[in-house]
């Protein structure tokens, strides 16, 4: 069947759960008779949480099947992160519940139009009825497409260019979650993964056991994350020429790998860091998960990540981090057998490859193994078979299968079936397998789905997207105009730090650092650029202070210590600084150099800053400012009982809040299957017998007539031609002619009651279709995240548990302009 057995004993009007776990992606197809049946093809969100592989040629329609998937995900509340090689799934941003050729005319390919021998707008006009029709015979409209577009927000990003939404990775190297850091496996992985990505960029293929390049970055990465720190790359090039080791395995650093080869290393890494072309690629919002999945309220995205600008070694590069921030992500959600979103990419040709090991390879394969217990379906495609690693893919649940090009993609894709079906411990019908496939024509799949008794062809619904084809750069800078970055970075990426003085009465400072009691602890931030030509480079001082923080309310269920940073102006007038003036990092610490970058002047510090008497007093202060302001906000949700982690904002919670009410749906929906499916069923069977009942009624009703007008017409007959017969017989016969009416009449009177207990049970089967309708919109409403209420707990720290360590003095590099215009040069 074409979805699970028990969804098609439902009517059809009970059982259109587009909203409810079932994505409507198509109807069965009779391959014999080539025909489109009227049966519809419903595929359980859930089943994807096992990951899905598309395999099709051009032609295909693989990309209007993934297409279809990512909508319906949209419709039942499910979000998507979209890698985009191509420049199909812009295609996604073309909806138009309107449907009129004004709509379209915008985006028709003119060189098309005129090839049809029309102009732009009549070939609009036929597009825009070609779409109606096509929805239309699919059992769609523009209220679906209205409804899809009200689902779910579309964002196309542009990594390295500001054509789309610009979204980077190059800020820093973050340092993984603790959780992460502890799975020894997971750390070494990731650690790898991210310099034979950075490697890649710079078109060196490296060996993660040969290679010295890799082996020192892996070192330097390592070393940093475990002490919970970031990397920058100005960061990551300055410890590749003082790497914060002496050793390297049983050699040491300079035998191992000179410092004048280093200096290559670092020089090249620099040179990409300083190339004009690569200067976007430090532009936009550092790359969220959790952000490009959910909006703040709650509400799913679909992240699109669009590389098709992008050289082979930027699109490898990307590819992989990409892939290490979904599997960071993954591993701080809890688990669940329901889909709580989906990662797709559009061709992934050279990234999952049988025989090669690219740096994206390794990431993609830790998904595929692990992210199914957290909720994320990975839903993979290619037009090129004899590319992927099917042993990868061995516990892939779904494949979708096109029409294949060749003989030897057929034979490939058998294989990878044939490797599931074994992992999945069941048995494949090779020959009976290749016959279906070599029968395969447009929009036609099979469907083999290990949560299936057996495999399904079928043909692909219409989608609700235009799709006019890959968009061009141009293109998805007009439908980016004006959009807002999605990924709303949760605190300020740098510190807007107030100057005490005019810019142009700066004196010109000293060369060296001012002398400050031993005592005295110093910070030196990272210079982010180079000051420039003409300009001065100024440190300037300034307050460090990090604090731990213990947060406890057990009606809450909160107990949790956070770490928090300030950077304070140094105190003027007053003898205590201004902590409200301060720039306060809630997550990451600043990081910090041992030494101040060469040809930095200096600015002589207020006296204060000196003593290290002071900074005892300021911990106090500090102390006293942080119980009084650095309250934190908990939502409740009291419906769904739950209650948001420290730290997580309210769009994060509603995000997690989406998912747990679809959990809680889906538990329901279960329940309300097995509950109106066995009495429906029922129902279904009673409304048959009774239909057989009546079809027997009316055949014996029809033989008693037969019966009782022969008797008639021989007792007539009789009398009418004056046989001999005995009065006898002519009484005998005439009695059993008044016999045989008043069985008919009998009979029409089992046919009526008949006819009544079918209209009965028809009647009730109405009322429980309405009745379960009924429960399905309850339970919709029940768990629409939009109708949740959420509490506010403020939740002070514990007086006694706040620890200030360390306090001390920081100098923070500014730019000096010829003007006399400071401009700070930290993040």
């Amino acid at each position: 069947m074409a979805s699970k057995q028990k969804d098609k004993e439902l009517p059809e009007a009970a059982a259109n759960l587009e909203k409810l776990g079932a994505f409507y992606l198509g109807r069965t197809y009779d391959l014999e008779q080539q025909a489109i049946r009227d049966e519809p093809l419903l595929y359980d969100a859930k089943d994807l949480t096992t990951h899905g592989i598309c395999v099709g040629m051009t032609g295909s329609g693989k990309t209007g099947l993934c297409l279809a998937m990512l909508e319906e995900a949209a419709l039942d509340g499910i979000p998507t992160l979209a890698i985009d090689p191509k420049g199909d799934l812009g295609n996604l941003c073309l909806t138009f519940p309107g449907l009129s050729p004004s709509d379209f005319r915008p985006w028709i390919d003119e060189s098309e139009a005129a090839r049809n021998g029309q102009s732009p707008e009549a070939y609009a006009g036929t597009i825009a009825k070609r779409w109606q029709k096509g929805l239309g015979e699919w059992n769609q409209d523009g209220k679906r497409i209205q409804r899809f577009r009200d689902a779910a927000e579309v964002s196309i990003y542009t990594p390295g260019s500001n054509a789309g939404i610009p979204i980077t990775v190059l800020k820093s190297f973050d340092a993984p979650a603790p959780e992460l850091i502890e799975d020894s496996d997971a750390m070494r992985e990731r650690t790898q993964s991210a310099v034979s990505g950075l490697l890649a960029l710079l078109g060196i293929e490296a060996d993660p056991v040969k290679s010295r390049e890799h082996i020192l970055l892996s070192t330097i990465l390592d070393r940093a994350w475990r002490e919970g720190r970031n990397l920058d790359l100005p960061e990551l090039i300055r410890s590749i020429q003082s790497p914060p080791v002496d050793r390297i395995g049983v050699f040491d650093l300079e035998s191992f790998y000179p410092s004048k080869e280093r200096m290559d290393l670092a020089m090249s890494l620099n040179n990409l860091l300083a190339s004009p072309g690569f200067a976007s690629w430090m532009e936009g919002e550092p790359l969220d998960i959790g952000r490009l999945l959910f909006k703040q309220d709650g509400s799913p995205r679909i992240s699109i990540l669009s590389i098709a600008h992008l050289s082979d070694s930027e699109r490898m590069f990307f590819v992989t981090i990409v892939l290490n921030e979904l599997l960071a992500w993954v591993r701080t959600q809890a688990g669940t057998s329901s889909l709580r979103a989906i990662f797709y990419m559009d061709e992934i040709f050279g990234y999952f490859p049988p025989s090669r090991n690219p740096p994206s390879k390794q990431p993609m394969l830790t998904l595929l193994k692990q992210a199914r217990a957290y909720g994320v379906g990975m839903m993979l495609a290619t037009q090129n078979p004899v590319d992927l690693d099917y042993k990868g893919l061995a516990n892939t649940g779904t494949w979708f299968i096109g029409r294949m090009q060749t003989e030897r993609d057929k034979l490939r894709v058998l294989d990878g079936l044939e490797g599931a079906a074994v992992a999945g411990g069941a048995m494949l019908d090779r020959r009976d397998m290749d016959r279906i496939l070599s029968g395969l024509g447009s929009r036609v799949f099979l469907m083999h789905n290990v949560h299936e008794d057996a495999p399904t062809v079928f043909h692909t619904r219409w989608v609700l997207s235009y799709l006019r084809g890959p968009m061009t750069r141009t293109q998805i800078r007009e439908l980016t105009a004006g959009k807002e970055s999605a990924v709303s970075p949760p605190e300020k990426t740098r510190p807007q730090v107030k100057s005490r003085r005019p810019a142009d009465s700066i004196e010109p400072g000293v060369e060296a650092t001012p002398v400050i009691s031993a005592d005295v602890q110093q910070f030196f931030l990272p210079v982010s650029e180079a000051a420039g030509d003409g300009n001065r480079l100024i440190y300037r001082p300034s307050i460090y202070a990090a604090a731990r923080v213990h947060y406890v309310r057990v009606s809450a269920k909160v107990d949790d210590w956070l770490n928090v940073s300030f950077l304070t102006p140094p105190p003027e007038k007053t003898s205590s600084p201004d902590w409200d003036t301060s720039s306060i990092f809630n997550k990451n610490a600043p990081t910090f150099t041992e030494t101040p970058d060469a040809g930095g002047a200096f600015e002589e510090p207020p006296g204060s800053l000196t003593r290290e008497r002071n900074y005892s007093k300021w911990a106090k202060s500090l102390q006293s400012y942080i119980y009084r302001e650095q309250r934190l906000t908990v939502y409740k949700c009291k419906e769904l009982k739950q209650y948001s982690n420290l730290g997580e904002n309210e769009g994060e919670f509603r995000g997690r809040l989406a998912h747990a009410a679809r959990e809680k749906r889906d538990l329901e929906l279960e329940k309300l299957r097995k509950k109106y499916g066995s009495k429906l069923a029922t129902i279904e069977e009673r409304i048959r017998r009774a239909e057989q009942k009546i079809e027997k009624e009316r055949g014996q009703l029809g033989q008693q007539k037969y019966q009782t007008a022969i008797s008639l017409g021989a007792t007539i007959l009789g009398a009418f031609l004056g046989r001999k017969v005995t009065s006898y017989r002519n009484v005998g016969r005439a009695t059993t002619t008044m016999r045989g009416a008043g069985r008919t009449m009998r009979e029409k009177e089992d046919i009526a009651r008949a006819e009544e207990d079918l209209e009965a049970q028809q009647l009730r089967l109405r009322e429980l279709e309405d009745e379960f309708k009924g429960a399905i919109e309850s339970m919709e409403a029940k768990f629409d995240i939009s109708t949740l209420d959420l509490e506010e707990i403020v939740v002070p720290p514990r007086k006694t548990d706040i620890a200030i360590q360390p306090i001390g003095l920081c100098w923070t590099p500014w730019r000096i302009t010829p003007a006399g215009i400071a401009e700070p040069l930290y993040e």
